[in-house]
């Protein structure tokens, strides 16, 4: 499944980058988070509770950092594993671009599932994708526009 899309923030593109890598930021954006930990520059470990039709589950996952030229683009790569649930992984090719009145975002990710979460179905797997990459912008796009204002 692949999710593209852009916000435009209203920060400077070197702030826009570093709120990417703000575990506060993260914490606040991730869709059901519980917990989000830096363990290094490249790799953070993340827990959340998500729930994708009639499963719920605990996801403890990686997110990692690769490819990163700073401030401009990165590559974050995604593994979660949910239990009985399954597991998810993926990538996120994550580009920022200076424009009037801020930073374009833009953003392609793909995603593969496996376990009782690929029996649910593609198409509300792949609804439920778009809804928590939506969530999760509209929740980074306040936390950029609060932390400017601070």
């Amino acid at each position: 499944m692949d999710i593209n899309g852009e916000r435009l923030l209203p920060a400077s593109r070197e702030a826009t980058w570093d709120c990417l890598f703000d575990t506060d930021i993260l914490m606040a954006s991730v869709p059901g988070a519980q917990s989000v930990v830096k363990e290094s520059d490249t790799l953070y470990r993340v827990v959340t509770v998500l729930t994708i039709g009639p499963l719920k589950a605990k996801f403890n996952g990686t997110l990692t950092i690769a490819d990163a030229q700073a401030p401009q683009t990165c590559t974050l790569q995604f593994e979660g594993q949910g239990g009985a649930v399954g597991m998810a992984k993926g990538s996120a090719k994550v580009a920022l671009e200076e424009v009037e009145g801020g930073t374009k975002l833009t953003y392609t990710a793909n995603a593969q599932i496996s376990g009782k979460l690929a029996q649910v179905g593609s198409r509300l797997i792949d609804s439920v994708a778009k809804k928590l990459s939506g969530v999760f912008f509209d929740k980074f796009e306040e936390a950029v526009k609060a932390k400017q204002q601070a």
